[in-house]
């Protein structure tokens, strides 16, 4: 009786997890998938079944009339490209900076290493709203510790372009640096000191040993970092609409979509329909997540392989 007792409870916890588990994954998939099929079921709508009130997902009417008009709009493919080159160039600055910096706190001790890396994790915490208005008046008129007034005479102005990108990128101080030099600190000090000590007695320095030993060991992490900056500078609308005001980027495109719209269907139109405004913009934000959806299709391997051996958690 006993050994059937413990084999019902034993069967019970074993199914009871899996119940739960599976409540669990679809609560978080119907989250995050939710928007997208949303958004698709939007984007694929025509303006008249906005108002049936028997249209909920599937349209009566499916048209891709609202992917010509917002691609048109946005001058989606040069948009596009431009946002490729923007986030592969800052993603590639970022990697190698931060990989400099994260084996420096990680290998490297001096004195007062401990407080650049309690100032490096306060970045992380700190909102970057609070220090906007610096960094902005700074790239306005950008001096580079009065080295440029002596040769031009004035300061220059960064603005609308890519230069506060790369300079921000190349000195590990660009969007999410912070966690990025985390990451590899702690991916670095994860790795024995003896395969270290072993290329300094063979001669190597080191530079040397950290471009050909170390950062080869820490491409998981690398990785890591690589998605993580190339998807968070694809989304960054904040920093991005600050920086840039005339170039074609997603975020920027994306933003002024309903003004461009609304400027076009006042000219064409008698009036603006809201709905279709919310319609349009709705077709923009998936044409702008479906680059990321299919670079996830190819890479999701490795990324999870990735975050598994850096034991990123949490």
């Amino acid at each position: 009786m006993n050994v059937s007792k413990l084999l019902i409870l034993e069967s019970w916890k074993k199914w009871s997890w899996i119940v739960v588990r599976a409540v669990l994954i679809i609560g978080l998939s119907f989250v995050i998938l939710f928007p997208i099929i949303q958004k698709i079921s939007t984007a694929i709508k025509h303006q008249s079944d906005l108002y049936s009130p028997i249209v909920v997902w599937i349209p009566q009417t499916i048209t891709l009339d609202n992917f010509k008009e917002v691609i048109r709009i946005m001058d989606y493919w040069e948009t596009l490209l431009n946002t490729v080159l923007l986030s592969s160039m800052t993603t590639i600055l970022t990697v190698v900076s931060c990989a400099l910096a994260g084996y420096g706190f990680a290998r490297l001790k001096f004195k007062g290493s401990n407080i650049l890396f309690a100032g490096v994790l306060l970045t992380i915490l700190v909102p970057p709203t609070t220090i906007l208005i610096p960094i902005y008046m700074n790239l306005k008129d950008f001096t580079l510790m009065g080295i440029i007034p002596l040769i031009t005479g004035k300061p220059i102005n960064l603005l609308d372009s890519y230069w506060p990108f790369i300079l921000t990128s190349a000195t590990a101080n660009s969007l999410k640096a912070g966690l990025y030099i985390f990451i590899f600190r702690q991916f670095f000090r994860g790795i024995p000191k003896e395969v270290e000590e072993a290329a300094y007695i063979d001669g190597a320095g080191i530079g040397k040993t950290f471009t050909t030993i170390m950062l080869p060991n820490a491409i998981p992490a690398a990785i890591t970092v690589t998605l993580f900056s190339f998807v968070w500078q694809w989304n960054d609308s904040f920093f991005t609409t600050t920086y840039l005001t005339s170039s074609k980027v997603m975020s920027t495109q994306l933003s002024s979509l309903p003004h461009n719209l609304q400027i076009q269907l006042e000219s064409t139109t008698s009036g603006v329909d809201p709905f279709y405004l919310s319609l349009a913009q709705d077709t923009g934000i998936l044409l702008a997540i479906l680059p990321l959806i299919i670079i996830y299709l190819f890479v999701q391997r490795y990324f999870v392989e990735s975050v598994e051996r850096t034991g990123i958690v949490g």
